[in-house]
């Protein structure tokens, strides 16, 4: 709208100017203004289009989603974009469907086609039921579906061609600060009207002393329009269009560079949300650790054997009788997601989880063949892996006849289903007290040496049982314990420290045995002498009394529900204020990613339902990263904070001095090309220069920004009025003694002090865009040639000033000035840098 107005304001001048004075100096003012709105335009549009580009790179990493397909006889992995008709999908829990497709085979497939139809409840896929539409969700099972449609020929597609995705809402920060421009903004058109009336008065007032108020003359149109444009401009400097400005580009300039720290934000407020966070509520598999599993050690038959190496999976497998050989393998191979393949190279490959893979991966060690193993038996039912049971089972059809059932998982939970047991000699014996005891001690000793513990166990079904019933529950035999070692991911203790220092309290919540869970969380850094580790059952027995006691101190929750992870959350938010983010890459963790003021998905383990509830996707699932975000959020932050606090500096300076110079004098010595000039200097440059400052390590060194904290700090407060009182007195100081100070006389004495002013404003501005660096530190220096954007719009700006002052005066109003005059200029704009440290020293 001010834009607007100084094109008018320029257009008339242009009229008025060329009819009374001619072409071209009558339109030296006009197209003055009008080469400041090109100017100012050009930057910010520039600025708006690099940023789209930016966000239409990061929506195509977005629908980045890898696959695993069959394809000419090959399972392999692939991007959803090289789709074809014909290919063969495996599907699992947590899948988005890719295309429209056909169900081929799988067990107890759950879709939730909500996104396209709406309907909440699920629909069974089976083959009287076989159509898959993409874009909805694998809820439950796993199975293979025939691509049929691909692209905007999917019912999804057509959709999808209806609508137009809308860009992102206003984040909090952008929200407080067009609060801040809008109060601002008033402050700055109450100051232009009552200068306006001012100048309008004196105008007035000198043509009634010379009797000429009936007459108005061309010269006096000008003059009206020039009180105009600097009534005008003086809103166009009071209107802090910058804020927004700054707030988008730090944020993008964050965005993009959290990119290339493996982070990729999906919503652009959870940039400046993660500056906040007071509380990380962390995944241990994948997140802490580096989710390559390998089965370390085992107890089968009641034997605990090392298995790290080939060789010791050989000896243990010799050693072991016939028939429990046979049923260990049966149990590998068929109770499981994964897969065993021939690659395009002709090598083994294993695919599925990381759990399914080190079962595998042992199981081949042990001298199994995954095809042999899996065309003996036929599977007749398939209850995949989720998270409320902690167990998969699957019942197979025997050669011989008759039907088992297999199923893995949690150990303690597991076991507790085991009636029996084989033992050494392989033979199958009641679990009596003494045997349970060794197998408890067993999973105990694994968990406490940071093992995961998953107990296999079958039982023979009776000769009626349908298929159609779900797995028992109760009355298995246990063949074994496997012990899977996840290494801690490197850097992750110091991470934890680094949150420490940052007063980011890190809690870890796992599916996970407790002492499994214990034994990582203090590897980590993350439990601590005085903190608490409790499992889920126990944490939801709690009343909430107890909870309020209790949650400040947890550090580890094992054994968790996604419901005690969605509790802990809401309890954390609500309960205590606290900013949460939570990471998470199951279906499951989306009611907590939901809950979170951050969600955290992880990219590589994260199912697609995980990703989109997640705000920020960690693309190498690595908690050092997560740190990185907490880092850039608070970066963004304090950016903005440094930027805010410069540009209400020059807002203050300019609006009195224009004000008081105008009530006092009659003119204002900034002319309207001058003051766009320092707009574009405080606005879109000074946008520029101080929200694209990288994030240093003393950042995590300080406590997190409140909720509640007013975003104007009194640090801020302080700076603002030191600079702004210096800044004043001195233009003031020129403007009333300046004729004699510099000796001017003669015809451009005016403008040569107008001139003069002009050069201190900006050169004060200058400064202190560099003391602006940093709002309580007094070396401002300190990694500056760094930032290259910052380098540059200095360097600009100077330039720039020197063009306009030296070449340009006569669409800006201003006259050369010799060498001694310059450095006058410059001396008293480098003033405010000391001043600054000085007001730094004052504590608030």
């Amino acid at each position: 709208m001010t834009l607007m107005i100084l094109g008018v304001c320029a257009f008339v001048s242009l009229i008025v100017g060329i009819a009374t004075e001619g072409w071209p100096i009558g339109a030296h003012d006009g197209l003055g203004i009008v080469a400041s709105i090109l100017l100012v335009v050009l930057v910010t549009a520039t600025s708006d289009y690099r940023q789209s580009l930016q966000f239409k790179d990061l929506d195509k990493e977005k629908k980045k989603i890898v696959i695993q397909v069959t394809r000419n006889g090959y399972r392999q992995k692939m991007s959803i974009y090289d789709l074809l008709p014909g290919d063969i999908v495996h599907l699992s829990i947590g899948d988005q469907v890719p295309a429209d497709g056909l169900f081929v085979s799988g067990f107890s497939v759950l879709i939730d086609e909500s996104s396209l139809t709406g309907e909440s409840e699920p629909i069974m896929v089976t083959a009287e039921n076989p159509f898959l539409l993409s874009g909805t969700k694998v809820q439950d099972g796993s199975g293979k579906m025939m691509v049929t449609t691909v692209g905007m020929r999917t019912q999804w597609g057509k959709l999808m061609a209806t609508l137009s995705e809308g860009g992102d809402d206003e984040t909090p920060l952008q929200v407080k600060l067009n609060g801040v421009a809008t109060i601002i903004g008033k402050i700055g058109l109450f100051f232009a009207v009552v200068t306006f009336a001012v100048m309008m008065q004196g105008l007035f007032s000198h043509k009634l002393s010379e009797g000429t108020h009936w007459s108005w003359t061309g010269d006096d149109a000008r003059q009206m329009l020039e009180f105009f444009a600097v009534a005008v401009t003086i809103v166009v400097v009071a209107v802090p269009e910058g804020l927004p400005l700054a707030v988008t580009l730090s944020l993008a300039f964050a965005m993009k560079k959290m990119m290339n720290d493996k982070a990729l934000v999906r919503h652009l407020a959870a940039c400046e949300t993660m500056g906040s966070a007071t509380n990380i509520c962390s995944d241990k598999t994948g997140t802490l650790t580096t989710n390559r599993m390998t089965v370390v050690k085992s107890c089968i038959c009641m034997n605990v054997k090392e298995v790290s190496k080939p060789s010791e999976a050989s000896s243990l497998f010799s050693d072991l009788p016939e028939s429990a050989k046979k049923l260990l393998l049966q149990s590998i191979f068929n109770n499981t997601g994964g897969d065993v393949v021939v690659n395009k190279e002709g090598k083994h490959e294993i695919l599925g989880t990381p759990t399914d893979t080190a079962l595998l991966e042992f199981g081949l060690s042990l001298g199994g063949n995954f095809q042999i193993e899996r065309q003996a038996s036929k599977l007749v039912k398939v209850e995949p892996f989720n998270s409320t049971k902690k167990r998969m089972g699957v019942i197979l059809e025997l050669p011989e006849g008759g039907l088992r059932a297999h199923t893995k998982g949690a150990s303690e939970i597991v076991l507790a289903s085991c009636e029996k047991v084989i033992n050494a000699n392989g033979e199958i014996v009641p679990l009596d007290k003494a045997s349970i005891n060794h197998l408890e001690v067993t999973i105990e000793q694994f968990a406490c040496e940071a093992l995961r513990t998953l107990c296999l166990a079958y039982v023979e079904l009776e000769n009626g049982f349908s298929p159609q019933n779900p797995i028992p529950v109760s009355g298995y035999t246990c063949i074994g314990i496997v012990g899977i070692k996840d290494p801690v991911r490197p850097g992750v203790k110091e991470s934890v420290a680094i949150c420490r220092s940052a007063g980011i309290t890190v809690r870890m919540v796992t599916g996970d045995n407790i002492n499994t869970a214990k034994a990582i969380a203090r590897e980590c850094g993350i439990l601590t002498d005085d903190g608490i580790a409790i499992e889920g059952p126990e944490f939801r027995e709690k009343n909430q009394e107890e909870l309020l006691s209790l949650i400040p101190k947890i550090q580890v929750m094992a054994r968790s529900s996604p419901l005690d992870k969605h509790t802990l959350v809401k309890h954390l938010r609500t309960t205590f204020d606290e900013v949460v983010a939570v990471t998470g890459d199951g279906t499951n963790d989306a009611p907590a990613l939901h809950e979170a003021d951050i969600g955290l998905a992880m990219g590589i383990a994260g199912t697609e339902v995980a990703k989109e509830s997640a705000d920020v996707l960690i693309l190498d699932d690595n908690f050092s990263t997560i740190v990185t975000v907490a880092k850039w959020g608070r970066s963004v932050y304090i950016n903005i904070q440094k930027f805010v606090q410069f540009q209400l500096t020059v807002n203050i300076v300019a609006l009195i001095v224009n004000f008081s110079s105008a009530c006092l004098t009659g003119s204002a010595p900034l002319t309207a090309v001058q003051l766009l000039w320092v707009n574009m200097i405080m606005d879109t440059l000074g946008a520029l220069a101080l929200a694209t400052e990288p994030p240093n390590n003393d950042l995590m060194k300080r406590p997190p920004v409140g909720k509640r904290q007013n975003f104007i700090t009194n640090v801020m407060w302080r700076n603002i009025l030191g600079q702004s009182l210096y800044q004043f007195t001195v233009i003031w100081l020129l403007q009333a003694k300046g004729t004699a100070m510099f000796g001017l006389d003669g015809p451009d004495a005016h403008v040569i002090l107008n001139t003069l002013i002009f050069n201190t404003f900006v050169f004060c501005q200058v400064f202190n865009e560099i003391s602006s660096r940093e709002m309580e530190e007094i070396d401002v220096f300190k990694g500056i040639l760094d930032n290259y954007v910052f380098v540059g719009v200095l360097s600009s700006t100077v330039l720039f000033q020197i063009i306009i002052v030296e070449f340009l005066g006569k669409f800006a109003s201003t006259a050369p000035l010799t060498l001694a005059q310059w450095f006058i200029t410059v001396f008293v704009g480098f003033l405010g840098m000391p001043i600054a440290v000085g007001l730094k020293k004052i504590p608030v």
